[in-house]
């Protein structure tokens, strides 16, 4: 054996493993409601299973074109002219990738160099810190803050500067709900403009959005049409969390990057699943009407039994997500107290301080998803009620 020190890169021991995904791991371990990761446990649409099955059965099971299947690339063309008006060259502008995890992950690396820096909104989906140092990129971060989840003007454009390459921008926002108005949009398009900034959004929950709020685009702001690249898939929309087929919409010169990074991090996405998507994608808008309905009917029985069990919860204005308090339970911080509701009372949750770039300010909050059937819902609300309140 020779001298050489065996052990992880520095980049990879700066961040953890995510807590979301350990949180499943523990939930199945006790055998708790996974109220913690955001997968459904309804069916998806019977027509995008059938195109499934039709797919693998038409033996559409080699490697897709890296950049997508065309077939794919046309409905979600298709999809945004339809539903935002933009105009979306299916050769051009798009790259079908595995999730908006590798969208997300695959633009900034094919955008960003090491050196820049780039804008973070907090709490955050925990994917992104570690996509900006992956790309030996400087997080800088903005704060949202409760009750209604909205930033500070002047703190957002102090954290521009001649050294800030992106902003990354999640609406509706996992995990707060929030969905930025087109004004907070337009603040950010303005000092996108002005630092020649590139925005990349994550929009995988465009379609679940509550009492009116309507999810805008930001790459339909003006001036962000050649400066925005947007993330979205089939995932959430389409309760197919499993199939790992996501996109990146972006101008031409971002998207030669973009391609090129998708390339070698994974050639491509499932083909028979591609071919389901375009029927996803082709699916009426009465789909899109029941979802958003079956959603807030969701979402009212889990605030009601946050509201019966003695969280403190606000509506989520999109996505499926609520951060609630719970200091009228516990003093425990928020890692004890997830892992302990998880094993003792049977009901997952994620921890808040993974959210944070500074955890003590999630130390009082936890995440519940409410993608699930009501039944399972409602279980985990007579959970909740009997064995809470141990848990001080």
């Amino acid at each position: 054996m020779c001298g050489m020190s065996v052990r992880p890169s520095a980049r990879a021991s700066s961040f953890t493993e995510s807590v979301i995904r350990e949180m499943t791991r523990l939930a199945m371990e006790h055998g708790a409601i996974n109220l913690a990761q955001g997968f459904p446990d309804f069916p998806a649409p019977e027509e995008v299973k059938r195109a499934a099955r039709e797919a693998v059965a038409a033996d559409l099971n080699q490697y897709p074109i890296t950049w997508g299947e065309p077939e794919l690339r046309e409905a979600i063309a298709a999809a945004y002219r339809r539903s935002y008006g933009m105009a979306v060259d299916p050769e051009r502008n798009v790259c079908v990738t595995c999730g908006s995890t590798e969208a997300m992950i695959s633009s900034i690396l094919g955008v960003l160099d090491p050196g820049d820096e780039v804008v973070l909104f907090e709490p955050f989906y925990e994917n992104y810190g570690p996509d900006v140092i992956l790309a030996g990129a400087t997080p800088r971060y903005v704060a949202l803050r409760e009750p209604d989840w909205t930033f500070d003007e002047a703190e957002l454009r102090a954290a521009f500067s001649d050294r800030t390459r992106g902003i990354v921008i999640n609406t509706p926002n996992n995990p707060t709900g929030k969905v930025f108005s087109r004004g907070e949009l337009e603040l950010v398009a303005e000092l996108c403009v002005r630092h020649d900034v590139v925005a990349f959004t994550d929009e995988i929950y465009e379609h679940i959005t509550y009492d009116g709020a309507r999810h805008v685009p930001l790459a339909t702001i003006p001036g962000m049409e050649d400066r925005t690249v947007t993330i979205s898939a089939l995932s959430k929309t389409y309760a197919v969390t499993g199939w790992r087929v996501g996109w990146a919409i972006a101008p031409e010169p971002l998207m030669r990057g973009i391609r090129t990074v998708h390339d070698f991090l994974t050639a491509g996405a499932p083909t028979p699943l591609q071919h389901a998507g375009a029927a996803a994608l082709a699916l009426p808008e009465t789909y899109y009407e029941e979802i958003r309905r079956e959603y807030a009917e969701r979402r009212g029985t889990m605030l009601r039994i946050l509201a019966e069990t003695g969280f403190e919860a606000r509506p989520p204005a999109g996505a499926y997500y609520v951060m609630a308090g719970f200091r009228g339970l516990s003093e425990l911080d928020d890692v004890t107290f997830a892992e302990r509701l998880t094993a003792e009372v049977g009901v997952a949750v994620v921890p808040g301080s993974s959210f944070y770039s500074r955890p003590e300010l999630g130390r009082g909050v936890v995440r519940f998803s409410f993608c699930k059937r009501l039944e399972t819902l409602e279980e985990a609300g007579r959970r909740l009620r009997k064995l809470a309140g141990e848990l001080r």
